[in-house]
């Protein structure tokens, strides 16, 4: 089960891959990655029924780990698509509102589904006989009604809210990416000075995020008045690089195991290296 369950994840994150480099219109891209994730599912669904021996343990990590993952890619291309379609034409402004209406629906699920989301967050499992086993359900646990009209051999109570929760993390990152992206486009528009374009970042994009946020977080620009998605805005023009989601890559920069200021510590090794060699010159 876990093994066939990887290999097609695995072989799906692939095609996902390709889709997003072979088109960045997120309209084509969610509609060819729709298929691939609905065909993908179909693949699981399959497997899973066909199974023999599955215990309640393992029913259970199915239903909680395994198939939401593969249902929450569906939901979110699905999602992105529906976004994308319906987006209105007109200015930055009229756009950044429409995403915000979009987010505001995130945190309505999000209150509507605090106790699941505290029960999911906290690792929690008291009641997973009840939230991730065939043919058991409490109407009392919030449960969605699409569960009385789905397959019950592939379906529990809770495992469609599981992979919603999934989804919605990564729902809600597009949208703050599609607005950065719309304020960064704003402030490059109404910026007075012309940008150089002699140099080009040659070192890793994770290097120059943590850089900039060093920078940032000491206040070097404008006495410290300049908002990170400008100073972002900046480096992105100057240096002809395109930095995407430099929030989560922070974010991975601050669960480093060790080192966290990697690319900060090899600068100032760097620097005293150079200022020894001009002290014996």
């Amino acid at each position: 089960m876990k093994l066939f369950s990887e290999s097609l994840m695995s072989e799906l994150q692939q095609q996902l891959k390709m889709i997003h480099l072979q088109t960045e219109n997120p309209i084509q891209s969610a509609e060819l990655a729709v298929k691939s994730s609905v065909a993908a599912l179909e693949r699981l669904k399959s497997f899973f029924i066909k199974y023999k021996g599955l215990n309640k343990k393992e029913e259970i990590e199915f239903f909680r780990d395994i198939k939401p993952k593969f249902a929450s890619k569906l939901i979110y291309y699905n999602e992105i698509y529906t976004i994308e379609t319906n987006k209105p034409l007109g200015s930055h402004k009229t756009i950044a509102k429409y995403y915000n209406s979009e987010l505001f629906k995130l945190k309505v699920f999000f209150k509507q589904n605090q106790e699941f989301y505290r029960y999911c967050r906290t690792a929690n499992n008291c009641l997973d006989s009840k939230y991730y086993v065939r043919e058991k359900y409490d109407l009392k646990l919030m449960m969605d009604s699409v569960y009385f009209q789905i397959d019950h051999r592939f379906a529990t109570s809770h495992d469609y809210k599981m992979a919603r929760i999934i989804a919605n993390d990564e729902i809600k990152i597009f949208l703050l990416e599609q607005m950065e992206k719309l304020e960064r486009k704003a402030i490059t528009a109404q910026s007075p000075y012309p940008l150089s374009k002699s140099l080009k970042w040659t070192g890793s994009k994770v290097d120059l995020i943590e850089l900039i946020y060093a920078l940032h977080a000491e206040g070097v620009f404008n006495n410290g008045a300049t908002g990170l998605k400008e100073v972002i805005t900046f480096f992105e023009s100057s240096l002809e690089i395109e930095l995407g989601q430099f929030n989560r890559v922070f974010l991975e920069i601050r669960n480093r195991k060790s080192d966290r200021t990697k690319f900060m510590n090899t600068l100032k090794n760097k620097l005293i290296i150079r200022m020894d060699d001009a002290d014996e010159n």
